[in-house]
């Protein structure tokens, strides 16, 4: 059975073939830009989000030819068609084969259920597939560069993490990461605020959101640009969005094997994981469908619902990486269908759940099936069942799991009544102490902040 998405132009010359992708704003009225510019800058000037001005579908055959790739070569060959002629093929390789240097295993739970495990990297967590494709690209471009660049970037629990780890150490770049004061788990602050060398952490007092939008002002702020070389980590950035594409694919490789459908269910906050898996099939991967798995923060689910978006301040859950009240990537899923509501709900579903049923699906896999699943993860299963309870079984339901449990040991472990084995890699960084500086939520102070550095 085939999937392809029908290509729709956003641009009257586009044509079967081109030399050098551009990137497009998803509010169309910022130029068109290459690669570098796109990741370099971040946002586009009139605040839109860049997207690719083609998506290719990828040759007759390449899918069947991946399920004997391996994961690297299979993401190179995925990156070398979205990312055409914007980097010399050999180094985009390098690129490529670096980042994505641990696995991404299909755990199969029975005939129906397989979770998609995106924890064995570095911070332990989903994000460090496009924090360390990124880093490279960004080091790739700046290289020679005398002029320092500044990352910032807002998380709401892992993306700081993994982007921690993925620029630690980099020349020539600084990281400067925004995150929700008492609204992380203490093992996520661990890791944003105990590395030093080129990773500074702010801790905002007031949400994600609030975080968020400090450093898309940043963005917007042509006067601090001109004295300030910054971009962003967000999946905002083209670059880390990407090689989210990448583990989709994989991931596809190993449960078509078992012969049936695939279905993919994310969970989801600021919706970069899932517009990801949109590009990717859009590229031809041969997926049935997307399940979208919110917390109690549902402003997507009430918009799939009514056609209706309604930003509101996010709410504090246990699947706090999930905790978004304005989703930045809704753009991009709105450009990818030309904003057409019947179009998103023929190729996406969405669900969401409270904390007591996220638990209650932590107990089920545990009891259930002997697996431990952090609270996000959870937060997917119950995404997987829902679709599959209205649309019945059949397919092999693909849920993501985006975090190692050790990371939430105050939600796991009384959850479950079971001690978990914290990596060792997670021991030393709870030994470290935090450092830290508070930061309002006011765009004056953040930027004062920033001014001191030029």
């Amino acid at each position: 059975m085939c999937y392809l998405w029908e290509f729709s132009s956003h641009i009257t010359h586009r044509t079967s073939h081109i030399t050098t992708m551009k990137f497009y704003s998803t509010k169309h009225t910022a130029p068109a830009t290459d690669l570098k510019e796109a990741v370099i800058r971040g946002l586009p000037a009139d605040n839109g989000l860049y997207m690719p001005e083609l998506i290719r579908p990828m040759e007759d055959g390449f899918f069947e030819a991946a399920k004997d790739m391996s994961f690297p070569e299979m993401a190179f060959q995925l990156a070398n068609r979205l990312l055409e002629g914007t980097i010399e093929s050999a180094a985009l390789k390098e690129i490529v084969y670096d980042a994505v240097n641990f696995e991404a295993p299909v755990h199969f739970l029975d005939e129906d259920y397989a979770c998609l495990e995106l924890f064995h990297g570095p911070s332990f967590a989903f994000k460090d597939f496009g924090a360390r494709f990124m880093a490279r690209i960004m080091s790739h471009f700046v290289k020679g560069s005398t002029e320092k660049l500044y990352i910032l970037v807002a998380t709401s629990g892992d993306t700081g993490g993994a982007v921690a780890q993925g620029f630690l150490g980099t020349p020539g770049i600084e990281v400067i990461i925004l995150y929700p004061s008492q609204k992380i788990s203490e093992l996520q602050e661990k890791q944003l605020t105990t590395l030093g060398q080129n990773i500074t952490a702010l801790e905002v007092k007031g949400t994600f959101d609030d975080c968020q939008a400090l450093v898309k002002q940043a963005f917007l702020d042509e006067e601090l640009r001109a004295q300030l070389r910054i971009s962003s980590a967000n999946s905002i950035n083209i670059a880390r969005l990407i090689p989210q594409a990448f583990y989709y694919l994989y991931a596809w490789t190993q449960a078509a094997k078992k012969g049936k459908d695939v279905v993919f269910c994310v969970p989801s906050g600021n919706f970069g994981n899932i517009t990801a898996g949109l590009i990717a099939h859009k590229m031809g991967l041969p997926v049935k469908h997307f399940v979208a798995a919110n917390n109690s923060n549902d402003v997507f689910t009430k918009y799939h619902q009514t056609n209706i978006f309604e930003a509101r301040p996010s709410v504090k859950t246990l699947s706090n990486a999930m905790d978004v009240g304005n989703p930045s990537n809704l753009q991009r899923i709105q450009d990818l269908y030309q904003n057409d509501i019947e179009q998103i709900r023929t190729h996406m579903s969405a669900y969401s759940f409270n904390d007591e049923q996220t638990k209650e699906a932590m107990k089920e896999l545990y009891n259930k099936y002997q697996y431990l699943a952090c609270p996000h993860t959870a937060v997917g299963y119950l995404g997987m069942k829902s679709y599959f309870e209205e649309h019945g079984k059949g397919a092999t339901g693909v849920f993501l799991g985006t975090a190692h449990p050790a990371k939430f040991l105050d939600i796991v472990e009384p959850t479950l009544d079971v001690k978990v084995d914290i990596p060792a890699r997670l021991q030393v960084l709870m030994a470290r102490e935090k450092e830290a500086e508070l930061m309002p939520t006011d765009y004056e102070t953040f930027r004062a902040y920033l001014m001191k550095l030029v």
